[in-house]
């Protein structure tokens, strides 16, 4: 039999409690069959409610939601074929791991033969055969995960929806369960959708990433063109890992612009396709840290197509494969360089240093 289609499109659906907010405010999203997706963003940003609309645990104020094309509002989760992973796992505590796995499949009406087959080859996908006969108090945090995880599997839902699944965990942990969940998808090749506020999980994780804002969609694109080409300010600065700069447009020339910034010598960079600015309008642009690099200013002038802004080192963080080095801000936006640490401990700066932050030109981003 073939399986069913977990494809979920959300059209302009929006989420009110007392008529005058909007926790979601008329959202617009499609899903594919079989992707990992996240939804991205601060506490009280509307992805936690997504979630419970598209498992039925709450119908939104208007809109509509289709998994496999069905309009499923009003719909029990049962009858939506949903299954939800919750935070903190609710494993009954009497029940061992075989149990608790074959318990959704009880409720089901399935004979124990039947419940307990379909548990014991769910406990070996998860990997845990060897602590099947546990209680949840005998296992560790991710092993209870695991479980948890096997439990909601079991039903074979169409879509599978996980609540900060991996927030209490510490971090060698999370990275361990990361590895798990998508090995899980995989496997399955059923419909996830993961909830979290942590940018690293999302970007490990999703094929595609949602980031949110005041109950409205920001982005939503694969994991590397949300880091590395977002949209807007909001995206940028909540992803990490970019500089943002408020500046405005000095002249243009055909796809190129001529960009001004404060404390920034003009430079020109390319506009991207499509882009609509205009000669004096004020815009937002921004520059990954990592293609940021650091000169002393003696003697050094910048070549054609690199911009270069004069700055003071303030602090030095070693983070591992690179050092982080935070400069002087420019204007209200602090100006931060990813220098790989062979290099940086070549030659390196300390607090007080005078240095030249420089990079191409080209790998200038045009925000909207």
């Amino acid at each position: 039999m073939a399986r069913a289609r977990g494809d979920i499109e959300l059209a302009g659906i929006s989420k009110s409690y007392d008529g005058a907010t909007y926790a979601v405010d008329g959202v617009n999203l499609r899903i594919p069959d079989g992707a990992y997706c996240c939804f991205l963003g601060p506490s009280g940003c509307g992805k936690t409610t997504i979630l419970r609309m598209i498992a039925g645990h709450e119908d939104p104020t208007s809109g509509e939601i289709l998994i496999g094309g069905e309009d499923v509002v009003g719909l029990p989760p049962v009858e939506r074929r949903t299954a939800m992973m919750f935070q903190s796992y609710a494993l009954f505590p009497h029940l061992t791991v075989r149990e608790n796995i074959a318990f959704a499949l009880r409720v089901r009406g399935l004979s124990k033969a039947d419940r307990l087959r379909s548990a014991d080859a769910m406990v070996e996908k998860v990997r845990l055969t060897e602590l099947a006969g546990r209680l949840p108090g005998q296992l560790s945090g991710g092993q209870q995960q695991r479980v948890a995880l096997a439990r909601a599997a079991i039903t074979e839902p169409r879509v599978l929806l996980l609540d900060e699944p991996l927030s209490a965990l510490d971090e060698q942990l999370r990275v361990q369960m990361r590895q798990e969940l998508r090995r899980m998808q995989r496997e399955l090749g059923i419909t996830f959708i993961h909830v979290t506020h942590t940018q690293l999980e999302a970007v490990a994780l999703a094929d595609l990433v949602v980031v949110m804002e005041k109950g409205r969609i920001k982005q939503a694109a694969s994991a590397r063109e949300i880091y590395s080409a977002p949209q807007d300010r909001y995206v940028a600065e909540f992803m990490g890992g970019q500089n943002v700069l408020a500046g405005n447009v000095q002249s243009l020339d055909g796809a190129t612009a001529m960009i001004t910034a404060s404390e920034l010598p003009a430079f020109e960079m390319p506009l991207g396709a499509g882009s609509r600015v205009k000669s004096g309008d004020a815009i937002d642009i921004a520059v990954r840290r990592d293609d940021v690099e650091l000169r002393r200013p003696d003697g050094w002038v910048a070549p054609a197509g690199r911009a270069a802004l004069p700055r003071r080192v303030l602090a030095v963080e070693y983070q591992g494969n690179f050092v982080k080095v935070m400069l002087d801000a420019v204007g209200q936006d602090e100006f931060v360089a990813y220098v790989p640490e062979r290099q940086f401990f070549a030659q390196p700066f300390t607090v007080g240093d005078v240095v030249v932050a420089t990079w191409k030109a080209e790998h200038t981003r045009l925000l909207v």
